[in-house]
């Protein structure tokens, strides 16, 4: 089911190109999305597709409200900015300087650093789902855990991870220093101000709020299909990505964040706003204040996408010709960021450039399922197939990305996998060989930088080693950053009678049930074993020993994307 407004004579053309790409989800019977496009001042496009909720049988309108998960955090960059205009803030203090409960660190991370995601601070919900799997945290949890760590990802300024929990301190810093609740400050500073009338910051999917769509999971055949409704498991999200707003509303936002004459903010604000971070090493990232800065066919495209339990967003404008694109989706099988180019390709068609060149897995047949580890951090990749057809890598044992060709070198951006980015030298894989063989085996050892900062990798054994090569790590551990007891032991399923073994965390609110897939001795892979309410999770896990290779099993260390080195302790038996 579609809703739409009028649109000028001179755009036909582009109207019926885009109703075809959103052709499959115009339906009855599912969740969809809302879309709008502006160029030039004016609004060519402006749908509802789909339903915003199955369970009322009620359509998707341009006017339905819906959750627009991170792409919350430049509003709120934009609020610590404001404040730094009152005279209240530093951003380029210490956090500690306004948050003095946080832990001392040896080098401590400015406010800045927690916008541009370089502070090296862990992100609570990543650490929030190591020890309680899915389950919902109440208000205050979040801070707790943000206090809790004793350990960093890495210095302040050395990298670049993705941290909503940084933004959540920033919420905080930003309500103690207003002396108001964070959505009042929001609202009064931001929204009304802009006659954002239909937005808000709405700290919990379990608040009934009027006009909201809902969030829809799948569920799948293998459990009895249908859906699930998405809640997101925590009652606190604040400036990580709380907002929800309409099209008209966003729009109308984008409108202003291209205007040279602001209604909010200083000119010198905004120049902050879109200002890329650097790296220690030199590297210059894409991301700036909340917002990414980079560009697309060789247009400089300024964005941010948003991702809550059961639906995306992507906010996107190209400023140079003053298109403005707003997608929010409440389960449809869409992806908003992809749709989004797809509009600029179809827009903007006289003005785009090259597509973008991905490496190819028929290029590099012999790197697949190879698999290498650093023998400093532990840090392990993985190449595999990614899209169909393509080389895809895996950091962590996270989901698959695909590289970039960018000269002689492959790449996967920080607007890739919010991490990185990670580069390598293309010489250094092994190629195909004749006639499409893959008979040449993958190299021993290669480098990647991530970040900037090259590491060597020497690859792991090739053949998967049995299961009860975690049976060295049974027993049970204590992880004071997870706040959480946890045990190794061996799994029979009861169909198969196979047997394999579990990493199980039992944290404050619930549980984590994880299946261990043996790399090496000192090295396995885990994945989340049951999650309702989104994609499985997945990481690795390294063995810390007393007295080195084949002495006793003193700790283990937990990595995930955005979470580094979480340490879980080994108790007396």
């Amino acid at each position: 089911m579609s809703d739409s407004s009028p649109v000028p004579d001179s755009t036909p053309s582009i109207v019926a190109a885009l109703d075809a790409l959103f052709a499959s989800i115009n339906r009855g019977d599912a969740p969809g999305l809302v879309v709008g496009v502006a160029h030039r001042g004016e609004t060519i496009y402006r749908r509802g597709f789909g339903l915003a909720s199955l369970e009322h049988a009620t359509a998707n309108t341009p006017w339905t409200r819906m959750r627009i998960g991170s792409t919350s955090k430049h509003f709120t960059c934009l609020a610590v900015l404001l404040l730094a205009e009152d005279g209240l803030v530093d951003p380029d203090a210490p956090v500690r300087n306004y948050l003095p409960e946080l832990p001392a660190r040896a080098v401590e991370p400015t406010v800045r650093q927690l916008m541009s995601h370089t502070s090296g601070l862990r992100c609570h919900l990543d650490i929030g789902s190591l020890g309680n799997g899915e389950a919902l945290t109440p208000d205050g949890g979040a801070w707790e855990t943000m206090k809790r760590q004793r350990e960093v990802n890495f210095a302040p300024g050395e990298n670049m991870v993705y941290c909503n929990g940084g933004y959540h301190l920033m919420s905080l810093l930003i309500e103690k220093l207003a002396g108001v609740p964070f959505e009042q400050f929001l609202r009064d500073r931001i929204f009304q101000p802009l006659g954002m009338r239909d937005t808000d910051s709405v700290p919990s999917d379990l608040l009934i709020v009027p006009g909201i769509a809902t969030m829809h999971v799948p569920i799948p055949p293998s459990r009895g299909g249908g859906w699930r409704r998405g809640i997101f498991p925590s009652e606190e999200v604040r400036g990580e990505g709380a907002m929800v707003s309409t099209i008209d509303d966003m729009l109308g936002w984008l409108a202003h964040l291209r205007a040279d004459d602001k209604r909010v903010g200083s000119a010198e604000t905004w120049r902050q706003m879109l200002v890329p971070a650097v790296l220690k090493s030199g590297l210059a990232n894409p991301y700036a204040l909340g917002l990414m800065v980079h560009d697309y066919r060789g247009l400089r495209v300024v964005h941010h996408a948003g991702g809550v339990v059961g639906g995306t967003c992507q906010m996107l404008t190209v400023p140079d010709h003053a298109l403005d694109i707003i997608m929010m989706v409440n389960g449809a099988p869409a992806n908003p960021m992809e749709l989004a180019n797809r509009i600029i390709d179809t827009v903007l068609a006289d003005h785009v450039g090259e597509t973008p060149v991905k490496a190819k897995l028929q290029d590099f047949l012999p790197m697949r399922g190879a698999r290498y580890a650093d023998a400093r951090t532990g840090r392990v990749i993985e190449f595999t197939e990614g899209e169909p057809g393509l080389l895809g890598l895996r950091f962590l044992n996270g989901p698959p990305v695909g590289l970039r060709v960018e000269g002689e070198r492959l790449r996967a951006g920080f607007e890739d996998m919010a991490i990185g980015p990670l580069s390598l030298n293309a010489a250094q894989l092994t190629r195909t060989g004749p006639e499409g063989t893959d008979a040449a085996a993958a190299p021993a050892a290669l480098d990647l930088a991530e970040a900037g900062v090259v590491a060597r990798f020497e690859r792991l054994p090739a053949e998967p080693l049995p299961a009860d090569t975690a049976a060295a790590l049974a027993g049970r551990y204590f992880s004071h950053d997870l706040d959480a007891q946890a045990v190794v032991r061996p799994h029979v399923d009861a169909e198969s009678g196979e047997t394999t073994w579990r990493l199980e965390i039992d944290g404050q609110f619930g549980r984590a049930r994880l299946a261990l897939t043996p790399w090496s001795t000192e090295l396995f892979g885990w994945q989340e074993v049951v999650a309702l309410l989104s994609h499985p999770s997945t990481g690795q896990l390294r063995v810390e020993r007393r007295d080195g290779p084949g002495s006793p099993v003193v700790a283990l260390r937990m990595d995930t994307h955005r979470s580094r080195h979480v340490l879980l302790e080994r108790l007396p038996d």
